[in-house]
């Protein structure tokens, strides 16, 4: 059997996102169904339908809101550590110097 070539990665709006998983809450087809139907992994399909599930409050879990919150305070404390990094060395720098 021969190896399948990546697929390049795709980005959804959250609009379509929705719209699958309405398809996919009415019960007249499955998750691999319309996964299938719109040529999309079924993993990612099942993925929305949780995350939906979690944002309505159904499921426990971070809601997206909290998800992107947390994605910003991650990015907010890696630049802040390097900045602490730069004082650090230019600290040590400037006390080389004065001696």
């Amino acid at each position: 059997m021969g190896k399948r070539k990546a697929r390049p990665r795709r980005s959804f709006t959250s609009e379509f996102k929705a719209e699958i998983v309405e398809l996919c809450r009415r019960g007249d087809r499955s998750v691999g169904q319309v996964a299938k139907d719109f040529d999309l992994t079924e993993t990612a399909v099942r993925d929305w339908v949780k995350q939906a599930e979690v944002d309505a409050g159904e499921r426990d879990g971070l809601t997206s809101s909290e998800r992107e919150e947390l994605a910003a305070l991650r990015r907010e404390n890696r630049r802040l550590r390097e900045d602490v990094e730069v004082l650090k060395r230019a600290t040590a720098f400037f006390a080389k110097e004065t001696r």
